[in-house]
């Protein structure tokens, strides 16, 4: 999802002198992907933004996962996870593998450092609450049901207003666009597409800070953690341009593609990185073949692992699913309605449940600390309750 904007000040011409009043220059940053023939966008600041004035390995990013055990469906049930923090050190890890990191976040503060995530792009979705971002680019006001979508290497830092944020934390080791069948060969959206650029915000203004001091920077990289503190305020950014920059999907914005019978869960598709896609779940009308049955399928996840996180609503194909609640899927068994949805289902004209998907292309694994939010009997919920065994694996 790649269009040009332009904030702030910048020269008629890249890579020639832009001075500041007293004659002095400013400092141009080329911010660009894939070896600089990828999206870019030129930044310009008031100081070089290599003035580092300390380094220091804050800690070891280590993310320690549960042993192997049985192949089985999992249900994090994460509203009871009340532990609080900032955006970032008050994430709670709860999925991972080589390409995805899946957290969520009970934000009841405000950063009083910046973060910049140096491995791959970040999504947060904004579950609950408001509040705003500051970033080298400018600065973004979210409220609920936001995707924030964060580049590779922005500066950062997360302000929630008065009252908790609560935020679904997708981080990669990639990219995140929109899905390129959506796309044309310009890279506009297409007519068919679920959404168009009129959806996405950008930053709103640009807040230049030019005050001298210890400012910290945080940077996550090659699985450490690293404080990089600067004399001068790190979003000195007087102008910028270019495609690439922070931006702002609602859900509600997402229009569902519906159909005579049942569609697939591709349809629900709303971005996509290296090894996974994420999707929207958002009220729409059910299928309307008069034979129809707007339940989904019995399916095997033959090559990916598949992840809902429940945000509201009644979810028409499970019970006992919370606000919060997320729910893994794997590759290798099949999954599919709990008993009697499929029943249930037949005759209702439409649905107003709201989730987040996400399915990976490598195998996920539990994390240790999620297991403190387990609902253990998930596997076996498909069961009637005659059958259902007396205790887990």
């Amino acid at each position: 999802m790649a269009y040009y904007r332009q904030l702030g000040n910048i020269p008629a011409k890249r890579h020639t002198a832009f001075r500041k009043e007293d004659g002095t220059l400013f400092r141009e940053q080329v911010m660009g992907t894939k070896g600089f023939s990828g999206i870019q966008s030129i930044l310009y600041h008031h100081n070089p933004p290599t003035a580092v004035s300390r380094a220091e390995l804050h800690a070891k990013f280590e993310i320690e996962y549960e042993e192997d055990g049985a192949l089985r469906h999992r249900h994090l049930l994460t509203s009871e996870c009340t532990e609080t923090g900032d955006a970032v050190a008050g994430r709670r890890y709860m999925l991972g593998n080589e390409d995805v990191l899946i957290a969520i976040a009970n934000v009841t503060e405000k950063m009083d450092y910046y973060y910049r995530n140096g491995d791959g792009d970040e999504l947060l979705f904004v579950h609950d609450g408001t509040g705003t971002v500051e970033t080298m680019y400018g600065t973004l006001r979210y409220e609920a049901g936001d995707y924030i979508m964060l580049p590779i290497g922005t500066i950062y830092r997360v302000l929630p207003d008065e009252g908790a944020s609560k935020l679904l934390v997708v981080e990669t080791n990639s990219w995140i666009t929109t899905p390129k069948r959506y796309r044309n060969a310009y890279g506009q959206l297409l007519e068919h597409s679920p959404f168009c650029e009129r959806d996405f915000r950008g930053p709103e203004q640009l807040d230049t800070r030019v005050e001298q001091g210890e400012f910290t920077v945080r940077t996550k990289s090659r699985g450490y953690l690293h404080n990089h503190l600067f004399n001068h305020h790190p979003l000195d950014v007087v102008g910028w341009d270019g495609y690439l920059y922070p931006w702002i999907f609602n859900i509600r914005d997402f229009e569902p593609i519906t159909g005579r019978i049942h569609m697939p869960p591709p349809i629900h598709q709303t971005f996509e990185g290296n090894n996974f896609v994420i999707c929207s779940f958002v009220p729409r009308m059910y299928d309307y073949h008069p034979e129809a049955i707007p339940a989904p399928y019995y399916h095997s996840n033959v090559d990916s692992d598949e992840v809902l996180y429940y945000v509201r609503g009644n979810f028409m194909s499970r019970k006992g699913v919370k606000e919060g609640s997320i729910t893994l899927h794997p590759s290798g068994i099949p999954h599919g309605p709990h008993p009697g949805k499929v029943e249930d289902s037949i005759g209702k004209k439409e649905t107003l449940e709201l989730a987040v998907m996400i399915d990976t292309f490598r195998p996920l694994r539990v994390v240790k600390q999620a297991l403190l939010y387990e609902d253990e009997r998930y596997m076996y919920s498909w069961c009637i309750p005659s059958q259902q065994p007396n205790s887990t694996v």
